[in-house]
């Protein structure tokens, strides 16, 4: 964890990232043990999901050979576990693909999508949180409140829908959906509903951030300088404030991969979410077993790289 200390020239040091490290070992060991195990939680044999009802016993018996079915439970982990470890997540049922290459062929649009909602939250929660910690208590502090309250309260599903209603079909000024072969027009309602309450919360984060930060000395400080108000809350109050404010958009990273599923289903994106819904209605095991260890390994390497920009952004801190 970080903590204040007194600056020095390498706030950032080996031994740091050898512990961070690890520490995501065992959460790792510990998904791909979930993601083994789905296999057995999941009703149903998953041989009959891949051969249909009417396949013969024969065919069966060697399709359960070959996933090695037939051997202990450890066995079939350690064949598990050596396959991801080698990068091979297995194929599809249903496709016959690898799950490595689908994940390749949809993860780029996934993280276009999560990107562009963060990019959304960064331009508009931040200022607005600034802007409400420099009038308290005026019609700005209060619409901005109201705005992030109602951000937080509806879900993100509920957010795509009024936004195909008003945009595509009412005002019939946006795609209500689709990839539109890149075209960013296709991106912006989706990034939007996606976005809405990352930007409520970054706007409440950052106005508690920043009118702590407005009262501190050295603030008072630049103040009895003369220099200007904008000035010293840009410059002198925010600075401090983004410890803060990369922690909630590093655990954002994780709403943005979990709201990915609802928003690329109701916008019909072709991410790795909508991936993941198509194969949990095709009951393709491998592709959710393989997505889910993806995703999870993506959300502990944020995690890491969100508590590397803690040193960028402020000198004074270090890590014991």
């Amino acid at each position: 964890m970080p903590s204040a200390g007194p600056t020095s020239k390498s706030p950032i040091k080996l031994g740091f990232f050898l512990r961070r490290l690890a520490l995501a070992v065992p959460t790792l060991i510990g998904v791909l043990v979930v993601a083994f195990l789905l296999l057995y939680v999941a009703p149903g044999d998953p041989v009959q999901e891949m051969v249909g009802e009417r396949a013969d016993s024969a065919t069966v018996a060697r399709l359960r050979a070959q996933l090695h079915l037939n051997e202990p439970l450890p066995r079939q982990f350690a064949f598990y576990a050596g396959g991801v470890l080698r990068g091979d997540l297995g194929k599809s049922y249903i496709t016959g693909r690898p799950i490595t290459r689908d994940i390749a062929e949809r993860f780029p649009n996934t993280a276009l999508l999560a990107g562009s909602a963060m990019l959304l939250a960064i331009l508009i929660g931040i200022p607005l949180g600034v802007l409400s910690a420099r009038f308290p208590d005026t019609w700005v502090d209060r619409g901005a409140s109201v705005g992030a309250y109602l951000g937080i309260s509806f879900p993100v599903y509920w957010v795509g829908l009024v936004l195909i209603l008003v945009f595509a079909v009412a005002l019939r000024s946006l795609p209500p959906s689709g990839f539109g072969n890149g075209n960013p027009v296709y991106l912006i309602l989706p990034a939007l509903a996606l976005g809405t309450r990352s930007i409520a919360v970054l706007t409440r984060q950052t106005r508690s951030a920043v009118l702590e930060s407005l009262g501190a000395d050295y603030v008072r400080t630049a103040r009895a300088k003369g220099m200007p108000e904008r000035s010293v809350v840009w410059r002198h109050a925010l600075r401090p404030a983004l410890i803060p404010i990369i922690t909630v958009l590093g655990l954002d990273v994780g709403y943005y991969l979990t709201g990915s599923i609802l928003t690329e289903t109701v916008f019909s994106w072709p991410g790795l979410g909508r991936y993941v819904v198509n194969a949990i209605a095709r009951r393709d095991l491998p592709a959710i077993q393989g997505s889910v260890l993806f995703l999870s390994v993506v959300f502990v390497v944020v995690n890491l790289i969100t508590d590397i920009l803690y040193a960028v952004v402020d000198p004074r801190v270090r890590y014991d």
